[in-house]
């Protein structure tokens, strides 16, 4: 019996997954990966702790091409199918608040193990090895790929070569191309999870500080994405993780537009009855008080003071001379903030990517539909998701249903 062979363009979490899963259906695989090791932007995922899962998966928490579809491989490798997994290949793991971590809380034992397994399986890795070129052979059948100067056939390839984020850890975004020469649409890509830059200068003012907030996108009137969470202010503009769940959203309407309107309430517990019992609380707080003086306590010192100065007043007047309508907009300001946000930070800083390869155009068990024997795992495809482990558990995901499936044909007489 001959063993059929497998060629895996690309090293990181989801190729890695896909190689393993299919050695052990019997394959032979060979991994190319233009970097001169395997997983180097694992290293870099969840601070170095590697957020490797999370309990409250469901499509919901993706973005995609196709919510159906995505729900279907979610449904086939879940995150106990991945707990399993890596439980099986020696990792521990723990749980806070719902994420998954490996217990030792570094993100170098999810690579060792995966690496010792691979090592165990006779998987053969080729590092600095840059396809640039492939093609499927009519009359053989093979798929060949290149590097331009060598030459590579294999009877299935999976193509796990990553998107254009974090391009210094290898993704730069040629997996792209390669789906292209084989007649796959890719859709526009945008940077995703990222900090978004806003046109207002005086942020300067309160870079550094961090608030609990809501944070909502409109456009054309209207609210399009709405995250709650701890919102960083920066020099340029806006970040945290409420700040990265909505970035993909304002980075597509950028494509179209010359900003994003966008609104920060930094009082979001409080109802409309709420708001207003706050305010006439504080009333009873003017005797002898300056501006300053009487709106500390409410949010952060340097938030307060932009607040005050955004609203015309002077910090050291009386508060019984301000003027009522500068002191109802300071109040405003802390629940309706408006920034307009001109773009995001590139893709070097970027987690993830938003687009890729149209999943309309792939099928259940991950294989192209339009040249069989060619596979597509992790984030090469339109597949994106919030933080919070979703985006590696989707390269677990589907680089085992990919591995799966080309082991499963790697045989013949």
């Amino acid at each position: 019996m001959k063993r059929k062979t497998l060629g895996i363009i690309g090293g990181g979490a989801a190729g890695m997954v896909a190689a393993i899963t299919a050695a052990r259906q019997g394959a032979d695989v060979t991994i190319l990966e233009r970097n001169d090791r395997v997983g180097k932007k694992i290293l870099i995922t969840g601070n170095g702790k590697c957020n490797l899962g999370n309990y409250q998966l469901s499509a919901q928490q993706y973005y995609g091409s196709s919510q159906e579809w995505l729900e279907s491989a979610l449904d086939r490798f879940g995150t106990q199918d991945a707990i399993a997994f890596f439980q099986g290949l020696g990792l521990l793991i723990k749980e806070k608040n719902g994420y998954l971590y490996p217990a030792g809380e570094q993100a170098a034992l999810v690579l060792d193990v995966l690496r010792f397994e691979m090592q165990a399986l006779g998987i053969k890795v080729l590092g600095e090895c840059k396809i640039n070129h492939i093609e499927k052979k009519h009359d053989t059948g093979k798929i060949m790929v290149s590097d331009g100067s060598i030459s590579y056939e294999f009877d299935a390839v999976i193509l796990a070569c990553g998107s254009k984020a974090a391009p210094k850890t290898g993704s730069d975004g040629s997996g792209y191309k390669l789906a292209k020469k084989l007649g796959h649409h890719i859709i526009p890509t945008v940077p995703a999870l990222v900090q978004l830059r806003c046109r207002e200068d005086y942020l300067k003012a309160v870079a550094g500080v961090r608030a609990d907030g809501m944070v909502q996108i409109y456009h054309e009137g209207e609210c399009v994405a709405c995250e709650r969470g701890e919102i960083q202010f920066t020099e340029y503009g806006i970040s945290g993780i409420p700040v990265f769940q909505i970035s993909r959203i304002a980075n597509y309407i950028l494509r179209e537009s010359k900003e994003v309107r966008v609104i920060i309430n930094l009082l979001p517990d409080y109802s409309e009855e709420g708001y207003e019992g706050l305010r006439a609380g504080r009333s009873l707080l003017q005797n002898d008080r300056t501006v300053e003086e009487f709106f500390t306590g409410m949010l952060n010192k340097k938030l307060m003071q932009l607040f005050i100065k955004m609203a015309g007043l002077k910090g050291n007047i009386p508060i019984e001379q301000a003027d009522a309508e500068a002191i109802n907009h300071v109040y405003e300001l802390c629940r309706c903030w408006e920034l307009h946000v001109t773009g995001s930070n590139p893709y070097e800083n970027a987690q993830v990517c938003a687009g890729g390869v149209d999943t309309g155009e792939i099928t259940s068990n991950m294989e192209s539909k339009l040249v069989s024997g060619v596979y597509f795992a992790g984030e090469i495809m339109d597949v994106d998701g919030k933080c919070g482990g979703y985006n590696l558990q989707w390269a677990w995901c589907s680089g085992a249903i990919a591995g799966n499936a080309a082991g499963a044909i790697s045989r013949q007489e």
